[in-house]
């Protein structure tokens, strides 16, 4: 019986890959597993359209994602805080960075993403790196202000 292979089998193949199989192995643990489907022809067309969908959703989604790159580092990240004697009252976190992105780009990016490796305590210009997902990275320029 030919099966294809939806979940890696290790002693039988990867992924995608169509094998043929003895039957009561096929249809006692392979499908009733969940690991393997019986190879129709039916069967196989649904998995490479599906494929197919998948891809094309992670093309797009790697495009948004270099779309927002170039506008994250195009732009300067402004954040004002309450000036201190000595730079700013608190300090400025991950999550004030997000949300400033948010507002003033309308770009969501979740604060775990924004890599910071203490919170930000003076004024300036400050280099910050954010990941966007699929090894993508962005260097932020987020600038803290005194009012």
């Amino acid at each position: 019986m030919k099966v294809l292979l939806i979940k890696d089998v290790k002693t039988l193949g990867k992924v995608g890959e169509i094998k043929e199989v003895k039957d009561g192995y096929g249809q006692n643990f392979l499908i009733n597993k969940g690991l393997a489907k019986l190879a129709t022809p039916e069967v196989v067309e649904n998995w490479k359209s599906e494929q197919e969908r998948i891809a094309k959703e992670l093309k797009e989604e790697v495009a948004r994602l270099e779309s927002e790159k170039v506008a994250l580092e195009a732009a300067t990240i402004r954040i004002e805080k309450q000036s201190a004697p000595v730079g700013i009252k608190g300090s400025v976190g991950n999550a004030d960075i997000s949300a400033a992105i948010k507002e003033q780009l309308n770009i969501d990016l979740d604060k775990k993403h924004i890599n910071l490796k203490k919170a930000l305590k003076s004024t300036g210009i400050h280099e910050v790196d954010a990941k966007l997902g699929h090894a993508i990275h962005a260097a932020l320029k987020v600038e803290i202000v005194g009012v």
